[in-house]
């Protein structure tokens, strides 16, 4: 845990500012209930793999949760699940499948890809399918307040002109937003922007009944319904990625608020795009790498590392590049905490705390917070060499307690540095080991060649050989 006082004291009143995008500014953190805080991420549609987008939405806020229970509030965190929509139904269709079977499939394989990340699960995971009696009250409560209205082929649309104030979160001109193309063109809505709540029955899709018939929910009022089910009518955060502002998070503010007539969420959080050679990764564009796909080649926690080291609203530039700088300053850490010897208990350095904790209190800076790891990890190296074990004792407890706080350095060192990953290939830890053995008796014989030639083929394999006093030690590369 941080060190620092907990949010009673006001400790977190003063000090925490989180950008809110409703407001465009940072403002303190002041929740609704003193010491705890009731946060709702938008989950994934569940359809097909997780990409490296995912991964980032899932990764920023396991970090936002990290450290706000680190630095004791009482966290409730919602993410859900879309497991209705059009893309899972022509998915399904296209596949031949039940959508049942379809999304069962991609929620075991997100779940997997979360746990591979070091995200934490939520501590609700509602599912759309799941939440249908409360979807439908809200519909139910929209159209009584005269916010929503059922057009005659049985659709029920929200009345975006009966909403004051439409379009503050995005900053979406709602004149050009009519006369452009951001909007769906349906000629049963009363007007371009009205959005769908509730869709009427189609042949051969999934359906639910309703007072207006059968049929099943639109995207946005899903999450309406569940965030306000779990964390009620008025909460604290809302995250989730830039892309969904406008329309998703907008509708949601327009229809939650009609439905209740308080405000809905005090913060806004959204993450930035991750790009690929400057264009926003997207399964639409067909420019994603999945998690999946990135894990054949680099540790899934170089991934996560790769995620931090921009800050959450900055956009991320995914690139091979990108991973290998993300890989070296890792294993820089991990080295840093190699080869220690037995340690006493220690407290963290109070210094490096206070200013890993002014970081994360800065809007989550992780940037800035892992350039203090750095700093602490270049401090240990200097206290192994003199061999100071109360000051290696503090810093490596620091590394330790700052990296949980980002999910990163939970691992032994040399699990992490003789650790590959699925698609590495090449050799095992017991090939490298008989190579090294083959070196040693080789090198003991003063066979200085044959040695060479098997350090030749450790590093082709991707194994870094370091002899030193003791012995020889590897690590992969």
């Amino acid at each position: 845990m941080v060190q620092g006082r907990g949010a009673g004291d006001g400790y977190w009143m003063n000090r925490m500012k989180i950008y809110n995008s409703l407001t465009r500014r940072k403002e303190e953190l002041r929740t609704i209930e003193p010491g705890k805080v009731r946060m709702y991420v938008c989950g994934m549609t569940v359809y097909d793999y997780c990409h490296v987008g995912h991964a980032r939405v899932m990764v920023v806020f396991d970090v936002v949760r990290r450290f706000l229970a680190a630095q004791g509030w009482g966290v409730t965190y919602v993410r859900n699940i879309t497991d209705i929509d059009d893309k899972i139904i022509r998915r399904a269709s296209e596949n031949q499948e039940p959508i049942e079977a379809l999304t069962g499939r991609y929620i075991r394989a997100m779940h997997e890809d979360a746990a591979a990340l070091g995200v934490l699960p939520p501590d609700v995971e509602p599912r759309a399918t799941q939440c249908m009696a409360q979807i439908i009250a809200m519909i139910e409560t929209l159209i009584a307040r005269q916010f929503a209205y059922v057009a005659d082929n049985g659709d029920v649309f929200f009345d975006v002109s009966r909403f004051d104030g439409y379009g503050r979160l995005s900053g979406e001109n709602l004149a050009q937003l009519r006369a452009g193309e951001r909007v769906e063109i349906d000629q049963h809505k009363a007007d371009p922007l009205d959005f769908v709540l509730w869709k009427s029955a189609k042949a051969g899709e999934p359906q639910w009944p309703s007072p207006w018939g059968p049929g099943r929910p639109g995207w946005h009022i899903e999450c309406s319904a569940m965030s306000m089910h779990y964390l009620g009518e008025h909460f604290d955060i809302h995250g989730g990625g830039m892309d969904l502002k406008f329309p998703h998070h907008e509708n949601e503010i327009a229809q939650s608020e009609a439905a209740t007539g308080r405000p809905f969420v005090n913060i806004w959080m959204h993450n930035g795009f991750v790009q690929v050679d400057n264009e926003k990764m997207s399964k639409s564009v067909g420019n994603f790498f999945t998690v999946r796909e990135v894990l054949k080649h680099y540790p899934a926690e170089v991934l996560r590392y790769f995620i931090l080291s921009s800050h959450y609203r900055s956009p991320l530039n995914y690139s091979e590049e990108n991973l290998q700088h993300a890989k070296a300053a890792l294993e820089r850490l991990y080295m840093a905490l190699r080869d220690l010897p037995a340690l006493p208990q220690a407290a963290p350095d109070p210094a490096f705390v206070r200013r890993f904790t002014a970081a994360m209190e800065d809007d989550f800076n992780t940037p800035v917070a892992l350039a203090v790891l750095f700093e602490a990890a270049r401090q240990l190296n200097i206290a192994k060499e003199q061999h100071d074990t109360a000051a290696m004792a503090s810093l490596a407890a620091t590394l330790h307690q700052c990296g949980d706080v980002l999910g990163l350095l939970g691992q032994p060192p040399e699990s992490f540095l003789r650790g590959g990953c699925t698609g590495q290939g090449g050799l095992s830890d017991a090939d490298i080991e008989r190579l090294l053995g083959e070196r040693s008796a080789a090198r003991k014989a003063r066979d200085f060649g044959r040695a060479d030639r098997i350090r030749d083929e450790l590093a082709a394999a991707g194994v870094v050989i370091e002899d030193y006093a003791g012995g020889t030690r590897w690590r992969r590369s």
